[in-house]
């Protein structure tokens, strides 16, 4: 905790003021969390102070809140530009960096539990840069970094606001913005350097190393290629629903049931269903190999039977035993676009044909 208000004293994200009679004051609260690697080893204990930003004001409290996130699929992107171009790619972390976003607003929040000024109980604290919790936080740290980035003569993506590129002739240098993690990389090691010293003259950072696992992708970046698995969600999602005992499938799917609408088959909870395609959902991203069959199964969540429930239990349990899958990136492959068309004419029953359609790098 009082680390984490060290913090704010050297960004200098507030200043101590008698309490404003007319003005809302927001409440604040302390969050504590456990940070994990890959194996799920606690690696560090964290603690937050957060505003309650629940009890803001649109239009006096806050404006714009939006600021675009990277998706997984630029990740997954920015993953097979790197092995075609066979540079490595990096990560860093920057340290509370919501406190970095300067803020547009006058807002107010209240002092701390546990770390009340004894000579002015009363005050409030007036913000200057943005704080955790607050709606406009985001917004304020995208902002700050965007201009940083591009005062640096880094070029923000005219499709993907949180890609940044930096060209000089035949070298390119490549970043993607995910909050306040950065994966980046070059084919000049000397840029990826100087992207490290910017970065760290200008914010403080918690961790810089070579990319082995983000947004749940654990990562291997090898001589010969990059491998890309969920391995450990994956064995999470099995347990998770109770299926670690189940029996391996060889297939996701049966090769002879057609799924329908069963009308007449008994119905079962919809919220265990829905979690489990949405869980099911983000494991596709290194594994493609089961995107049919979940998004067969998908379509019945507005009603799902026993039927849809046991297609999609046999989808988990084939998981369970192919949890280290993943996606290869090998140097040795051709990087152009291949796509494979297969026309299912009886695969769907409620529309009479069907289409899938498989692309693969």
């Amino acid at each position: 905790m009082q680390k984490e208000l060290n913090q704010f004293e050297r960004n200098e994200v507030w200043t101590l003021v008698p309490r404003p009679k007319t003005t809302n004051v927001i409440g604040t609260k302390w969050i504590f969390r456990n940070k994990s690697d890959e194996d799920g080893n606690i690696v560090r204990n964290k603690a937050r102070l957060v505003a309650q930003g629940y009890s803001q004001i649109e239009g006096i409290d806050f404006e714009e809140t939006f600021a675009p996130v990277a998706r997984l699929e630029s990740i997954r992107l920015l993953l097979s530009i790197s092995y075609v171009h066979k540079f490595k790619l990096h990560q860093m972390d920057v340290k509370s960096a919501f406190l970095n976003g300067f803020l547009q607003e006058e807002v107010f929040v209240e002092q701390p539990k546990g770390f009340v000024d004894a000579h002015h109980p009363n005050h409030v604290y007036r913000l200057k840069k943005a704080l955790y919790g607050l709606k406009q936080a985001p917004r304020a740290w995208y902002e700050r970094l965007t201009q940083f980035l591009v005062d640096n003569n880094y070029t923000r993506g005219s499709v993907d606001k949180t890609l940044f590129i930096k060209r000089d002739n035949d070298e390119l240098f490549i970043a993607q913005i995910y909050v306040d993690d950065i994966v980046f990389g070059s084919t000049n090691n000397t840029k990826v350097q100087q992207f490290v010293d910017v970065m760290s003259h200008e914010f403080e950072m918690s961790l810089v190393g070579e990319l082995n696992y983000f947004l749940g992708l654990q990562i291997r970046q090898l001589d010969d290629g990059i491998f890309i698995t969920q391995a450990k969600y994956a064995k999470n999602l099995v347990k998770k629903f109770g299926l670690e005992k189940a029996k391996h499938c060889d297939t996701p799917m049966s090769t002879t049931l057609k799924l329908s609408k069963d009308a007449s088959g008994k119905s079962v909870d919809q919220t265990l269903y829905r979690g489990m395609i949405g869980s099911l959902l983000y494991l596709t991203a290194s594994r493609p190999d089961i995107s049919f069959s979940v998004g067969v199964c998908a379509k019945y969540q507005s009603d799902p039977k026993e039927s849809h429930l046991s297609s999609v239990k046999r989808v988990i349990s084939f998981v369970n035993g192919t949890s280290n899958y993943g996606i290869w990136y090998s140097f040795d492959t051709n990087p152009s676009l291949v796509g494979y068309s297969d026309a299912d004419w009886a695969g769907n029953e409620m529309i009479g044909r069907a289409h899938r359609v498989v692309a693969s790098f």
